[in-house]
């Protein structure tokens, strides 16, 4: 009990004593502010970033392989044949061949020469969910010859000058089409890394018919869904067992892109990011303890009387240095205090200046916390230590 009231009454002077000084007191805690600021600040807007940028590699296909299979000379891209030998590689659940291209649309005599046409297949929308009303491709309309198509907002802005496109028809590369379905707002990465504000929209077909209109026989894409139970490292050399035997071990003839992979190598490089960016803000926290430290020793120095009247009167040691490294360690946690609160602000101010996520790191907040209060505790250990070693004759003596 008696060491506790001994902390109360420390604490309690630590208090008047800053209260008594307080712009002395700001401008020492303004160091530990900034510098704990700065690593929330810091820490919390990376966080956030690699957040959003790992949630839309995983929108692109978690679980998901991309090949690009380019060829040799002899065998460019992969036949049917070759699309059915992946179909029944172990570890694949599925695949989902695709094509693109660019063409032209008319509606009456309006033409439109910057139409991007997509080609997808059944499998493909039943692993991703773009469409937005109307309905999917189904297998009837596989075959080359179904003139069916999902357009996107922008394609039915531009040519239909209305929303409402269901059941419209318009020529495709000199194909009669039907509207089918209109597809959500893209908002993927690769969406976002493409500007298309000069194209007049997108239209989504069967593969097979873009096949046809850029008169392929085969295709050169093809997005492959892991089998559940399966890592992506196992489907992806299986993957790549059956692409050699289909190329003939040829060099350069394909590439596959794990995006689980790609989302760990980007985990691994913003937690580096993460580690670097800290470190440097905590620069900040190591000269703000300075300044409690030049602080402390001014304290000390303006209260060797205060300091040797108690001595003379009893006060043991150990409560003279537990007061002052009190004081230091108030100091450096009020900084903490308003420094995790401005931090969060900036964090949330960058937040939504950069359209990113909001996400509150709860290590960082500790790692603030927890380096104020060491703060407070190496560098007032020493200017404690010094007003605790103070000689009552000469503390009284002194002016």
């Amino acid at each position: 009990m008696l060491n506790l009231s001994v902390v109360k009454q420390s604490f309690r002077m630590s208090l008047q004593n800053i209260k008594a000084n307080k712009l002395r007191s700001f401008l020492t805690m303004l160091g530990i502010v900034i510098g704990v600021a700065s690593v929330i600040g810091l820490v919390t807007m990376v966080k956030g970033a690699t957040d959003s940028v790992i949630g839309k590699l995983s929108d692109l296909g978690a679980g998901t392989l991309n090949v690009n299979a380019v060829g040799t000379a002899l065998k460019q891209g992969l036949s049917e044949s070759d699309l059915d030998r992946l179909r029944g590689t172990e570890g694949v659940s599925g695949i989902a061949p695709t094509a693109s291209m660019n063409g032209a649309a008319s509606l009456g005599n309006e033409v439109y020469d910057k139409v991007s046409i997509s080609g997808y297949d059944v499998v493909y929308f039943e692993h991703n969910d773009i469409l937005d009303r109307g309905r999917i491709f189904n297998n009837d309309d596989m075959n080359g010859d179904v003139k069916v198509c999902i357009v996107d907002a922008d394609f039915a802005k531009n040519v239909f000058k209305t929303p409402d496109v269901l059941g419209r028809q318009f020529k495709l590369n000199g194909y009669e089409y039907i509207v089918v379905g209109v597809r959500k707002d893209d908002e993927s990465l690769f969406s976002a890394m493409y500007d298309t504000s000069d194209r007049d929209g997108t239209v989504i077909v069967p593969y097979k018919n873009v096949l046809r209109m850029s008169g392929k026989q085969n295709v050169s894409s093809v997005e492959v869904y892991i089998a559940e139970g399966y890592e992506s490292t196992t489907a992806e050399d299986n993957l790549r067992s059956v692409l050699d035997g289909i190329y003939n071990d040829a060099d350069n003839s394909y590439s596959i892109i794990n995006m689980e992979s790609l989302m760990d190598t980007m985990s691994t490089v913003t937690d580096m990011m993460t580690a670097m960016l800290a470190g440097i803000a905590s620069i900040a926290l190591v000269v703000g303890g300075i300044g409690i430290m030049n602080m402390m020793l001014v304290s000390v120095s303006e209260r060797t009387k205060e300091i040797g009247l108690r001595k003379a009167l009893g006060a043991e040691p150990v409560r003279i240095q537990m007061q002052f490294l009190i004081e230091s360690i108030v100091l450096s946690m009020i900084g903490g205090i308003i420094g995790i609160g401005l931090g969060l602000l900036i964090a949330f101010v960058g937040a939504v200046l950069m359209k990113i996520d909001f996400r509150i790191s709860y290590s960082a907040i500790a790692l603030g916390t927890g380096f104020s209060a060491a703060v407070g505790i190496i560098f007032g250990w020493m200017p404690a230590k010094r007003a605790s070693q103070l000689n009552p004759i000469d503390a009284l003596r002194s002016e």
